[in-house]
């Protein structure tokens, strides 16, 4: 792939020779940094066995893109903390798809591990993807993440979860309430993306 870019420089240098840019030279993120960023994108999408790590980047947002999950990540990649990942980073993806969705948070049980994989295993890979992205928007993918009337993993209303708050009740009323609503985890997340919430 051939990218066109023109940089601003203070000499006329060959833009490819890093030796001869001056440090002194200035480049505005502007189309020409766009135009960068998705050749780098694309050369990164293009790689089916790794993934380098884009500004703005999360793992729930690759693991989405890549229909996997963010634990699979964590675990491929040794990594320690699921909310810090760096630019530039080279994550080394999954070469199986698979549907089961956990929490990446570490203080999750292993019953709540278990409801999680239970409920999202009857899931399509993208709808997987969608009800991850969607947990880690509403509560970074917590249990107990509480705010006002709405509670859990998922943000439902309490009055939704009956006063049973455990994870299993969580992952069924939040599999009811999508399947009602919207028809689906891929159209909820639709709904999120246009709306902020669903």
């Amino acid at each position: 792939m051939i990218v066109l870019v023109s940089f601003k420089e203070r000499e006329n240098t060959n833009m490819f020779n890093k030796n001869t840019i001056k440090k002194e030279t200035s480049v505005k993120l502007g189309v020409a940094g766009l135009l960068i960023g998705a050749a780098v994108s694309l050369v990164s999408v293009a790689n089916a066995d790794s993934y380098t790590v884009q500004s703005g980047d999360t793992l729930s947002t690759i693991a989405s893109s890549h229909n996997t999950t963010v634990d699979q990540l964590v675990s491929r990649n040794n990594i320690a903390n699921a909310n810090q990942i760096s630019v530039g980073q080279v994550l080394e993806l999954d070469a199986t798809t698979s549907t089961t969705t956990t929490s990446a948070s570490t203080d999750q049980t292993t019953t709540a591990s278990s409801a999680t994989a239970s409920t999202s295993s009857t899931l399509s890979a993208a709808d997987a993807a969608a009800k991850e992205e969607i947990a880690q928007r509403e509560s970074s993918g917590s249990y107990t993440a509480q705010n006002g009337q709405y509670y859990g993993r998922y943000q439902l209303s309490l009055s939704y979860l009956n006063g049973d708050l455990s994870a299993e009740n969580q992952e069924r009323v939040a599999d009811a309430y999508v399947t009602s609503r919207y028809g689906s985890w891929s159209a909820a997340l639709s709904f999120w993306n246009a709306n902020g919430w669903y």
